[in-house]
This record gives C-alpha cells, structure tokens and sequence, in this order.
C-alpha cells in the first residue's frame, strides 16, 4: 500500500519540452511523488491520524472521522454478504452522511462504484444499471428517488436495493418533524426480499477482512460520460487514478488544516467533479464536509453565515447566483477563502464579479470523467492567468495535438486536440473497446476538445469538436433531445443547441418545424417530454419557425447557422 508511483513515461521525457515547468509555482512539486494505495486508504489513513476531528456535517448533524469510519465498516461487513469482488453496485444518492458510508464501504469489498444521478428518468436509469451490470443499488427512502428503483427492480434484475432513511440521519427535532411533516415524502419499502434497509445492513460488529486490491488495476468508479459522442459510457477509474487526482488537487489547494478547514459541498458527490474535489479531496485531508442535499443559493448563503467553510468548489452558475442574490449583505460569507470552479467554463465577468464582492480567490480548474477528473488547474498560489484553465497537474502531460493525425504535437500558441497523459487518467471504457481505442491513441487520452497552450504552460480552451451542451456543468446532447423531440408527430423538423446564458453558462434551445395544418406550443412539448428526458435536459427555449430550417450544402440541419443567427439577433436587440 505504501508504494510510490513512477510515471517512466513522464519521467524519462521531462525536459524544457514542457513549458510548465519553468513557471511551476514555488510550493507545488510537479515531480512530486505519487503513492499508489487503495482509494479506500484515504479515509482509513486519516482515521488513524485523526480520529477525533470533524469528518462530516449534514443539515448540522455531525459525525467525527472514528464514527464515519465505523458505519464504513459496518456497512461493508453487510454489504460483503451481498456482494463477490469485482460487482458493480450503484449509488442513487443525493449528498448525504449515505454517500460515503456506502462509498468506501463498497471498495473495502472489492466492488466498484457505480455513481447514478437522483434526477434521471427510468429511461436513463435503466440504460445505466443494464450496461454497468449492476445488480445492487443503493438509495434514499425519498419517494420521489426510492419509487425509480422499486419500479425498475424486475427489469433491471436487481439482486439487493439497500434503503437508507433520510430520517435518521438529521439533527433532533428535526429528524422527528420530519417524519411527521414529510411522512407522504417517505417511500414504503417492499414486501420483497430484495429490498433491503439500511440499518439491518448495518447490525453487525464492522470486523471487515478487507479485500486485497491492486490500485493500479481494480476498477473502483465506474463514472458514466458521454465524452464526446453522447452515447453514455463508464469510464474506468482504478483506484490509483481516483487516489492519484485527490493528491494532486491536495497539492494545488495546499494548506488545508484538519480542525480548523471546512469544504461545502453542495455540488453533487455522483458527478465526478464533485467526487473528487469536494469528498474524496477533503477526507485525504483530513478536513470536515459540509454537505447540503441540493442547491438553493438562500441556504447556501445560510450555510456559510453559520458554519464558516474555508473552501467552496462549485459549478460558475453556482457562483453567478450568490453574487446576483439581492440579500448577499446580510450574510457573512468572509469565512471562504477559496473557491476551485469546475464542470463548465468559468466566465470572466462571473470570476471577476464574485472575488469583488467575497474577497475570496476563485480559480478555474479543468477536467473530465476520464481523468477523475482534475488535470488543470490555476494555482492559488501562482500566477492565474484569465481565461486560462491553468497549468497541468503534478505528473500530468497536457499536448496539443494535431486534428489531422492525432499523433503530432501542434507548435505551441497553435490550437489542437487538448490530450492528457497522467496517474489520473482512465483505463479505458467500460466494455467498450473501440471507443476505448479510439480515445486512448499513443498512451494520450484525446479528450475530444481544442485548445492552445502559451510559452508559460498555460493551457487555454478554444472550442469543442462535437456540439455537447454544458449548462450548470452538466453536459445535454443535443441529438438526443432532438430524436425525443421528432416522436412528436406535429414535427417535421427539429434542432437542439446550445446558446449562451449568463446564469447557467450555456441553455439548450430548440428550433421547430412543424408538419403542415399541426398545432404546437412550447407547454405541450415540454409536457410530451417529460417522461423522456431529464429536468436537466429539458429545454428552456423553444422557437416555433413557419420555413424549413437552414441546411448545410448536402442537406443536412444545420445548427451552426442557427445558432449563429440567434447570437446576431440578440447582438442587434442589445445594440
């Protein structure tokens, strides 16, 4: 467990090659060594070490690291009696003291983690479980998140789903409140052996046998991305990629002091961002978790004002509602001293507008599932450089490469394929060699976006080669908004894109033809959709055309014309 990681390929090549590293801040070692040791190790070392300090706060309840330790336990020895190393078992969670009790537990059993967005529908839901093979599922006794799993039991072919009640873990008198007040919130657990609750899980000593783990090939994440075709895929996160990227954001946020450092985390622990920077991050340093279940910028302003966090990663629509919240002056947010923007790009104004009115340092890092996540990052104490991602990450090689071949490094100041080499960086994709093939080319994963890199290092995005959608960090799929949207039979044409917005980053827009002597508003697509596509997904502009929508020369839709006239006429109207 205690051995160090040597990236041969890196190492036999660092020269003045690589720009960073004649600017790398004076207190980050890019050479830095890097162990390899089980993921579940960062909570186990950090309980040795400090065992007393606060782990975790949730909606004020609060567990030390010993406790949260202990339910890890317990739940792994139960677990183990439904699992066999190797199984997938999923996570539909929202942030909770849940998540990582269920977390760790399950990679002391030899499983692989399976994280699941509480806001899919059955549709995607089941997608997802199918691919993973996924046969036990963890969950909240929230009817609106339990009923996905209890009507998706027999299709899916679950062995187990594990029920954990949202009751129990929140502070007196509100866990009684709760259960009066939310009690038609609270789903009914089956009359079915499969389903499982949590505390029975739970009864037993936590003598757990951990299971022996190779880190540099044990498969602890399976993280489901679209990269850049929008079919959803599992990226293959080993354990040593998943302990490697929690080290190297250590190593750029530096100084975190255990007892005295909080991390908020409201962005959500199922995407990988949040996995990593704001859980995995946190417990290697031995620093308390501040969750809350979902955002609401007056809770979270609440949070801040009462608790004092000294760290705050979050998406930049996160960032733009606090510093449009009217009533900011009333709440005392002076605590935070750093803020670390991922999921989406972060724009300027957004950055510039949220420093003023904080005084914190907000700073823009980079990343993919693929590389779990973090391989840039502007260093909080360096220079950071506006619009720019930062500098690569310890032991990570950023390239711009080619488009034409996909093999030659571009001169620098020249755009490319942004590719990553690194300890962070996946083994592939989840029983999908061709895309894994296609991805990883040279021992680079492309990550399919363009970028430059200046004489500093500085690594800077340009543009995306597919037209994914990113709002609030989250990605939307254009083709598939449009396949649901032509079920519709008023339809004879549609085009889904992204346009920007000063709140979300990015909105999904829809242009529709409808079919001649058809009828149809905005209100009853949406409606139509509901069942199909996310909240997320569903889009927040719908233009109605009475033409065909342009086409490119060989007839095809063309989005880039839309979207170019839609930015020309909000130009105009702002004129």
């Amino acid at each position: 467990m205690g051995k160090i990681h040597k990236m041969t390929a890196v190492l036999e090549t660092d020269d003045a090659s690589w720009p960073w590293l004649a600017h790398y801040p004076d207190a980050m070692d890019w050479h830095a060594d890097i162990p390899v040791k089980p993921l579940y190790a960062l909570l186990d070392d950090t309980t040795a070490r400090h065992a007393h300090q606060p782990a975790f706060d949730f909606m004020g309840k609060k567990w030390t690291y010993g406790e949260l330790s202990a339910l890890v336990d317990r739940f792994a020895c139960g677990l183990k009696k439904l699992i066999t190393p190797g199984d997938r078992v999923g996570l539909l969670l929202p942030n909770c003291v849940y998540y990582p009790i269920a977390y760790f537990a399950i990679l002391k059993c030899g499983g692989t983690v399976v994280n699941c967005n509480p806001l899919y529908t059955d549709t995607e839901l089941r997608h997802q479980i199918l691919d993973s093979g996924t046969r036990v599922m963890v969950t909240i006794d929230v009817t609106q998140v339990a009923n996905k799993l209890i009507g998706l039991a027999d299709a899916c072919k679950l062995n187990s789903v594990i029920i954990c009640p949202m009751a129990d873990i929140l502070p007196f008198p509100t866990n009684f409140l709760y259960r009066i007040a939310k009690r038609k919130d609270i789903a009914s657990i089956p009359a079915d052996p499969r389903f499982k609750r949590y505390n029975d899980i739970v009864a037993n000593d936590g003598k757990i046998a951990l299971h022996p783990v190779d880190p540099l090939k044990d498969i602890a994440v399976l993280q489901y991305t679209g990269g850049t075709t929008g079919t959803p895929k599992g990226a293959m996160l080993t354990h040593a990629n998943l302990y490697a990227n929690a080290y190297q954001m250590k190593m750029f946020a530096l100084e975190m002091t255990p007892g005295k450092d909080k991390m908020l985390a409201v962005i959500p622990f199922f995407h990988v961002f949040a996995m990593t920077a704001a859980m995995n991050n946190p417990i290697l340093c031995g620093i308390e978790i501040i969750a809350l279940p979902r955002f609401d910028v007056r809770q979270v302003l609440k949070t801040i004002d009462k608790t004092k966090p000294t760290l705050f990663p979050a998406v930049p629509t996160i960032y733009t509602a606090i510093s449009n919240y009217p009533e900011l002056k009333r709440y005392d947010i002076s605590s935070i001293r750093l803020c670390i923007s991922g999921g989406a790009p972060l724009p300027l104004d957004v950055q510039e507008t949220f420093e003023r009115l904080t005084g914190c340092s907000l700073v823009e890092g980079y990343g993919l599932s693929e590389t779990s996540p973090v391989a840039c990052c502007n260093p909080p104490k360096g220079v950071s450089k506006i619009g720019s991602i930062g500098i690569p990450a310890p032991q990570t090689i950023v390239e711009m490469i080619s488009m034409d071949d996909r093999i030659t490094p571009v001169k620098p100041g020249e755009a490319g394929e942004v590719c990553i080499r690194g300890p962070q960086v996946m083994t592939g994709y989840w029983e999908k060699p061709e895309e894994t093939e296609f991805a990883m080319v040279g021992g680079r994963f492309h990550t399919g976006d363009i970028g430059t890199m200046d004489e500093d290092g500085y690594v800077f995005i340009v543009d995306r080669l597919k037209d994914i959608v990113i709002a609030s960090g989250y990605k939307i799929y254009p083709r598939k908004i449009e396949e649901e949207i032509y079920r519709h039979p008023a339809v004879e044409e549609a085009v889904a894109g992204g346009v920007p917005d000063a709140y979300r980053g990015e909105t999904l827009k829809v242009w529709i033809k409808l079919r001649v002597e058809q009828t149809l508003t905005a209100d009853e697509l949406r409606a139509f959709l509901k069942d199909k596509i996310s909240p997320i997904e569903m889009p927040k502009l719908i233009e109605f055309r009475n033409k065909p929508l342009p086409k490119t020369l060989i007839g095809k839709l063309s989005r880039k014309d839309l979207i170019a006239e839609d930015a020309a006429k909000a130009k105009k109207d702002g004129a």
